[in-house]
Formats: C-alpha cells, sequence, structure tokens
C-alpha cells in the first residue's frame, strides 16, 4: 500500500505565499499524473494542477499565473507553490498519484489552507 502525505498547509494572509508538499511512502513506485484538489467549504471538490510523469502541467483557470506544480520523480514528490493568494483559494487541498498499469490511484489525506481578507 502506497500512502501520500501532505504538508505545508496553514494560514497566511491575502496576497501572502505557501508552497505544498506531497511525498509518497514508496519511492520505487513509478506514478503518471500527480497532481492536487482542493475543497472549499460547502463546494465540490475540483482540480487545482496536475502534471505528467514526462513533464506536462494543466492548471485550473483560476490558479493559473498564480500557482506552479512541480514534481521530482526520483523522490516521488510533487509540489504546488502557491502565490497572491486569496480567500477563494481557501480549502483543504489534497495531492493524488495516477498509476495507469496496474491502473490505481492513491490520494494523501489533505492539508488545510486558510486565506485570510
Amino acid at each position: 500500500q502506497v500512502y501520500l502525505v501532505e504538508s505545508g498547509g496553514g494560514l497566511v494572509q491575502f496576497g501572502g505565499s505557501l508552497t505544498l508538499v506531497c511525498t509518497a511512502s514508496d519511492r520505487n513506485v513509478k506514478f503518471d499524473n500527480m497532481g492536487w484538489h482542493r475543497q472549499a467549504p460547502g463546494k465540490r471538490r475540483e482540480s487545482v494542477a496536475n502534471m505528467s510523469r514526462g513533464g506536462m502541467r494543466n492548471y485550473a483557470d483560476s490558479v493559473k499565473g498564480r500557482f506552479t506544480i512541480s514534481r521530482d520523480n526520483a523522490l516521488n514528490t510533487v509540489s504546488l507553490e502557491m502565490n497572491n493568494l486569496n480567500p477563494e483559494d481557501t480549502g483543504i487541498y489534497f495531492c493524488y498519484a495516477d498509476r495507469w498499469a496496474p491502473e490505481s490511484q492513491y490520494w494523501g489525506q489533505g492539508t488545510q489552507v486558510t486565506v485570510s481578507p
């Protein structure tokens, strides 16, 4: 069983920055896509950013230009650098990792990000 553990969440003021890091418990597993979702209070979980093993990145429109996703395939980590944060970014951020063969998906337990006005 592979576990994903997030770190780096917290409370930040409007316009501030945070970096989230997600680490997989097994460095030997080769993940295809890794990324981040978030869930704001009372809202559905939404995709924030993802990155393929080969380096292709995708971002939600709401975070383009402010968030940067990166990953280290050797260490099996995925990071999310978040700049110019606003209260709409508040929520629980979950990292995930996909394997295509065998098909499987793993999720972290989530880390809280709170942006004060």
